[in-house]
């Protein structure tokens, strides 16, 4: 089979901070621009040869741009910096004119907009539910939170910063969880002046041992944290 030839560029969301102290300052992503869509299976390839924690590809569809999302394991449902990376490489180096774009996704439209120099994007909110703390989840992280609450994604509360720096996650018992992903989060403290939480993610299950900025997990801890911790 012939393989198309195929133009990837690589973008990096960068935070403000890094919160919790780690070298590692925003989170790299492989953005693949493609006229029509690839079989699944050679993007998948592209994908394990980029070994980035996630590769975006889209294609023109009118207007929009239809986006798919892959880790070096499986398609996903939705990823941030992807989708920021995405909107970059369009408006900065394919010259798209306008200052909005819209990505046509398996979570919906997502429109992001050019504004000051900056990229925005209107996540999905995706409120989770409390729920008991599994046990396997418990020997997973080999800690207890104090709360857990579960939806497309699992969250486990921890009363400090502190103790999200000591995890040290079994992520072969993480990734025998029925979730794609687990996010520990507490309320910032007095070494997070102005944070109002700091948050990790670990997805072994879908091939990310922990992946160093996660937008799609704060469609469910921004809402989290707003009805733990009383912020509107």
């Amino acid at each position: 089979m012939k393989r198309e030839n195929t133009r990837i560029l690589e973008a990096q969301a960068v935070p403000d901070r890094c919160v919790l102290g780690s070298s590692l300052e925003g989170n790299p992503a492989a953005v693949v621009p493609l006229e029509s869509w690839l079989p699944d299976a050679l993007l998948q390839s592209i994908v394990s040869e980029n070994n980035l924690s996630e590769t975006a590809f889209f294609v023109p569809s009118g207007p929009e741009f239809q986006l798919q999302w892959f880790t070096p394991a499986c398609e996903v449902d939705l990823c941030g910096h992807a989708t920021l990376a995405s909107a970059h490489v369009l408006f900065r180096h394919l010259g798209y004119p306008g200052n909005s774009l819209v990505f046509d996704t398996r979570s919906g439209d997502l429109v992001v907009k050019e504004k000051n120099g900056l990229l925005v994007m209107d996540f999905p909110a995706r409120p989770p539910k409390p729920c008991p703390p599994p046990d396997k989840l418990i020997m997973g992280l080999g800690n207890v939170p104090v709360e857990v609450l579960t939806g497309q994604t699992c969250i486990a509360v921890f009363e400090g910063a502190e103790d999200l720096r000591s995890l040290n996650p079994d992520h072969a018992i993480l990734g025998s969880l029925d979730w794609p992903g687990i996010a520990v989060t507490a309320p910032g403290g007095t070494s997070e002046k102005g944070i109002d939480f700091v948050s990790r993610y670990f997805a072994p299950k879908v091939g990310v041992s922990e992946d160093p900025v996660t937008g799609s997990s704060h469609c469910a801890l921004a809402p989290t944290g707003r009805s733990c911790w009383e912020k509107t």
